[in-house]
């Protein structure tokens, strides 16, 4: 009975974080799929987010600023609020960087926000980081407390794919992938090209900071370890290229199909001894190197690309006969 019990809360942990990470991949579609813009800071507004929302719930102690001990129901809003104002700060700055320029600027302020969030131990705690967050449903008994929570993280998750699916199909998203796609047409048209690509930003941003919140109350702390850019950065855009580059769907795809084989491949590591136990994490990150090298050989769209819009043309209507000259032969 115990080995079901185990089974059935890995298969709720694993649900959980495909979940968080769905949100996470969303957000980073908006960025890249949708609007064209390289993120590589996603850390950065991931630990804003779990930060944020982990300061806002908190009892008051000496170890960081806190004791607000506000509901999650306000904390994790005002989580989304604060990883969209950075990202607001940081796209009036960057924004009219290209590609790689973009990235390379990304991923500097990411970094700059975790080192920020590492040493001020006044407002974080430091290297010591942000233990007894409150988890939602914690109270319950057994297993129905992650079970509880694994409902909340799938429905934000459903939300969330609603609204970016929402936002694919209207006019601002046609707009933005009008931007993506043709840059000097869409400024020909009188778009203005910064503002939506600052929306852009600042939307994705918001959704990884609503997915650092879930993370930070799911493991109940937050620290420098917990927004490692390897498994916040590196793994999201991992799963995004897999499941479909502008795709929604085939960015929730892809979430679970990388995470279901990180955490496998993490509980085969975990039987191995000797020299292979220190080799397990370089050969899970040269499995899921080797798994983007053959998506990006094979199925450079990813497994479920996105939709393109092509408009069919109508069959034109047929025309009466015209003479061709008014002038008209008589008979003979």
């Amino acid at each position: 009975m115990e080995i079901f019990v185990g089974y059935g809360n890995y298969t709720i942990a694993l649900a959980t974080m495909i979940g968080i990470y769905s949100i996470m991949a969303l957000g980073l579609n908006i960025q890249w799929g949708l609007t064209g813009l390289f993120n590589l800071g996603i850390a950065g507004f991931f630990a804003v987010g779990a930060y944020a929302s982990a300061i806002l719930t908190t009892s008051e102690t000496p170890k960081h600023i806190g004791g607000f001990d506000l509901p999650v129901v306000l904390a994790w809003p005002l989580a989304m609020i604060a990883a969209a104002f950075i990202a607001w700060a940081v796209a009036r700055i960057c924004i009219r960087l290209r590609a790689d320029y973009l990235a390379i600027a990304t991923i500097g302020i990411g970094e700059i926000l975790r080192l920020i969030f590492k040493n001020e131990q006044w407002a974080t705690g430091g290297t010591r980081g942000i233990s007894n967050i409150s988890r939602p449903f914690e109270q319950l008994p057994g297993i129905w407390a992650p079970l509880a929570f694994l409902g909340v993280v799938l429905i934000l998750a459903m939300v969330a794919y609603w609204l970016a699916e929402r936002g694919r199909t209207s006019p601002w998203g046609r707009v933005v992938q009008a931007i993506r796609d043709n840059e000097p047409a869409a400024r020909a048209a009188g778009k203005n090209v910064e503002t939506f690509r600052i929306q852009g930003f600042v939307i994705g941003s918001a959704f990884m900071g609503l997915a650092g919140a879930l993370t930070a109350h799911y493991f109940k702390f937050v620290g420098p370890e917990a927004t490692d850019p390897l498994q916040v950065t590196f793994l999201v855009w991992v799963m995004l290229i897999v499941g479909g580059n502008g795709s929604n769907r085939g960015a929730m795809l892809g979430a679970a199909v990388i995470w279901t084989m990180w955490s496998a491949s993490e509980l085969f590591s975990s039987r191995l001894s000797g020299d292979w136990a220190h080799r397990a994490p370089f050969v899970r990150l040269f499995l899921v190197g080797l798994i983007l090298q053959i998506m990006l050989q094979y199925f450079p769209d990813g497994l479920m690309p996105r939709q393109r819009q092509i408009t069919a043309r109508l069959p034109r209507k047929p025309t009466i006969d015209q003479p061709q000259s008014s002038h008209i032969l008589p008979p003979f």
